[in-house]
């Protein structure tokens, strides 16, 4: 019905119309009003139609209006993904974004110019403004309580939300709080960017310092639940203990493809409970015969069911330094769907038949029944093909995985996919909950081996789905905007690096192997990362900018992803998924993804600077190498590898010389010991100063043991700067002075990258951010 309300609301001969001709022309009965109008609301709600003067409705396109979600920097301006495909993402400038939040569902008025003879501008041109929030994403938050002369107010912990939201005296929320406690506050009424909006505490956490506040603000903040509902947990203990020892009875192993006597094995990190993916290779004559094992997750939660309403409405499983909050209770997620080792478990599998070189000449898809021979942690897989040796068929299998995976590797960057790894930290904390030591995690063999044949499974599935025509939802990401690769190519060639049209897919893969060979190579790295687009969900298959795929979707984690759990039923089941409800679906868990994703670094994020704020308390304060990743009049930024953290060197911090700035060479130049700070040099540095809630790390440089102040002299062909030719500083600026052309302290870079690894072990791998692919 909506589909025919809304067809008869955007065609030609329509006329604004209220509710009683609104049902004259859908043919509808007057008894059916309440039914219309219900509808219509719903419509008003997802924004795709408008209510005008006279109570009459129209198409809100008809207007300009497009509904999406907004996202908000904390610099303020906005970002609208439209809900409706082949709209661009729309830009919102600071000043137009009026009462929306992070998050929120809005109404967007696109800004339309005049054009005269001119042609249409990209769709990367899109500029509106917010008209009306459709949807708040939340309404409570987590801030700082504090006070003024007549008024209590709390600041938020996430900077992209208002600066302050006044709140009465607390009632009712079990203890009185102090100043300075974190609170969460509920906003109840902001009606307009010119007032402040007001709120009500509904908690109190307690002191920020107090042991355990730090991760329950983030729990809070996020709006993740420490519990599952009682009929959730109530289903999932009864499907698991209605199978004697925990296994699939043999009712349900019947019909399926019998793969027990494989050698299947798992790969995972040490600290897995959730086995969610497995593996056999077998070679047969001069070919290979692979097996891709998925956890049958959608054999034990039917669509509708309480583990499937929470599960959706969870999204994923969201990796928090110091726990797990899952997307199904752990009597399934680590018990009788993890693939143990030992123990029968039923899969969905895809079978491939691959020639020498790594092709796929076939494949076929098909449930299935294993017994996991062996659980690898990736470190084991690791040894055993750096050892080249077998010990057993288990390790000799292996190492045949090993050397097909390398080969379908490089036919996959042949074909045009792009190297954007980047290492990965873990943090492992003590019993207290504060860091112990910081891991260093790469993208070795074990984790390539892994990767390479999840990789194999979502194309080969997504093209299967696309034969069928089956509703669905797809991994996509969308090429990155011309304008923003043009800009980037400027940056590059700034620096004197060779760099050609990168809308061109074999320029790209050109300069980011030129980039590994330069000193600054990391650095552009970074940058070129930045200017991607985030990979998300949705029902179109778009296919994968940065795999090089045009088919791609996610059907290797159904444990800890719904959109893999969709993906199985749609490829399975054979009541089909409806287009809405597969819409609705990418859009929440899009949404989902990106809360999590933000959580998991937030939660690394208040324990590193506590690590760090100790490190100050201590009087001393450890070393870390870092890369100058970019140059400003107030400093400069730094990647610092060994933490994960990005932050800013301010002249402040370096004392004894003027510093001068020329924005053509992007240097910073001591007039006196002519030291030179550029882009992609190695400093080593230690912390400086820790804001917590600006959520912004400085550091300063570690003189070096027996050397001189003077660093580096500029080279040859640099003239050194003039006199009032460039800015100068001596021990940076001011103290509170604001430079405009840039955030004070930019997000890590591990925070920030654009697209995702598809090593599938999703929030637990490694990752290069700006989403997941």
């Amino acid at each position: 019905m909506d589909k025919k309300i809304l067809g008869l609301l955007a065609s030609a001969d329509y006329v604004p119309s209220n509710v009683p001709e609104l049902l004259s022309q859908l043919g509808m009965m007057p008894k059916q009003q309440q039914v219309l109008q219900g509808m219509l609301k719903s419509l008003l709600k997802q924004g795709k139609i408008l209510q005008t003067k006279g109570n009459r409705y129209i198409i809100a396109k008809e207007a300009d209006l497009v509904p999406g979600v907004i996202q908000i920097t904390r610099g303020g301006r906005g970002f609208v993904q439209p809900v409706e495909p082949g709209i661009g993402e729309i830009s919102i400038p600071e000043r137009n974004t009026g009462t929306a939040m992070h998050g929120d569902r809005v109404l967007v008025r696109l800004e339309v110019r005049p054009q005269g003879f001119r042609k249409p501008g990209p769709p990367e041109d899109n500029i509106g403004t917010v008209v009306r929030v459709l949807e708040r994403k939340r309404s409570t938050f987590v801030g700082t309580l504090q006070r003024t002369k007549q008024f209590l107010h709390v600041t938020p912990d996430d900077p992209r939300l208002p600066g302050s939201v006044y709140v009465p005296e607390p009632r009712d929320v079990g203890r009185k709080p102090n100043v300075g406690d974190k609170v969460v506050v509920e906003i109840t009424q902001w009606e307009s960017r010119q007032t402040s909006p007001e709120g009500e505490i509904i908690e109190v956490l307690g002191p920020p310092d107090a042991e355990g506040v730090d991760m329950l603000s983030v729990l809070r903040h996020y709006d993740l639940p420490l519990h599952f509902p009682k009929t959730v947990l109530n289903e999932a203990n009864a499907i698991s203990k209605s199978r004697v020892d925990n296994q699939p009875s043999a009712e349900e192993c019947a019909g399926r493809e019998d793969c027990r006597s494989h050698n299947v094995i798992t790969i995972d990190p040490d600290d897995a409970k959730d086995f969610d993916d497995a593996i056999c290779l077998q070679k047969q004559g001069d070919q290979w015969r692979l097996w891709v094992h998925i956890a049958d997750v959608s054999h034990y939660v039917r669509p509708g069911s309480p583990l499937d309403v929470e599960a959706r409405k969870r999204g994923n499983s969201t990796y928090l330094v110091d726990r797990v909050i899952p997307m199904l209770p752990e009597a399934l997620s680590n018990e009788l769907c993890s693939l143990k080792p030992k123990i029968d478990r039923l899969t969905k599998c895809v079978e491939f038949v691959l020639s020498k070189d790594g092709k796929v000449i076939s494949s076929k898809f098909y449930p299935a029944v294993i017994h996991s021979k062996r659980r690898f942690t990736y470190q084991e897989a690791f040894a055993i093909i750096q050892r080249g040796m077998a010990e057993d068929d288990i390790e000799h299998m292996l190492l045949d995985a090993h050397h097909v995976a390398q080969k379908i590797r490089h036919l996959r960057f042949k074909e045009g996919s792009l190297d954007l790894d980047f290492p990965e930290n873990k943090i492992r904390l003590d019993e207290h909950g504060r860091v112990l030591r910081i891991e260093r995690l790469e993208n070795d063999a074990s984790h390539q081996l892994i990767e390479e044949y999840m990789l194999l499974a979502n194309e080969a599935v997504a093209g299967r789905l696309m034969q069928l025509n089956k509703p669905s939802v797809y991994r996509v990401h969308e090429a990155p905007k011309e304008k923003k690769l043009n800009d980037y190519r400027d940056d590059v060639l700034s620096h004197r690096i060779q760099c050609g049209n990168l809308n061109y897919r074999p320029e790209v893969q050109k300069l980011l192997a030129r980039l590994a060979d330069e000193p600054i190579g990391q650095a552009l790295k970074i940058g070129f990362l930045r200017s991607l687009m985030r990979a998300r969900y949705a029902v179109e298959p778009l296919g994968h900018y940065g795999l090089a795929k045009t088919k791609y979707t996610h059907f290797t984690s159904p444990i800890r992803r719904y959109a893999d759990l969709v993906v199985h039923r749609a490829l399975f089941d054979k009541k089909a998924l409806s287009i809405a409800d597969a819409t609705q679906i990418a859009e929440s868990i899009t949404t989902t993804e990106k809360n999590s994703a933000d959580a998991e670094r937030d939660s690394k994020d208040v324990k590193l600077y506590a690590y760090l704020k100790a490190q100050l308390a201590s009087k001393k304060p450890q070393a870390y190498p870092a890369l100058i990743t970019d140059v400003r009049n107030f400093g400069f930024f730094v990647d610092v590898p060994g933490l994960g953290l990005s932050g800013a060197v301010p002249m402040s911090s370096i004392p004894d010389d003027f510093f001068v700035f020329d924005p053509g060479s992007g240097q910073l130049v001591g007039r006196h010991t002519r030291q030179v700070f550029k882009l992609g040099d190695n400093v080593v540095v230690q912390i400086y100063k820790v804001d917590s809630v600006k959520k912004q790390v400085d550091f300063q440089l570690v003189p070096e043991k027996g050397a001189s102040t003077a660093r580096k002299r500029p080279t040859r062909g640099e003239e050194p700067l003039p006199k009032g030719g460039a800015r100068e500083h001596r021990r940076g600026l001011p103290k509170g002075t604001r430079v405009k052309g840039g955030p004070r302290n930019p997000p890590p870079a591990s925070a920030s990258a654009p697209a995702e690894r598809e090593d599938e072990k999703p929030q637990k791998r490694r990752r290069f951010r700006r989403g997941r692919r």
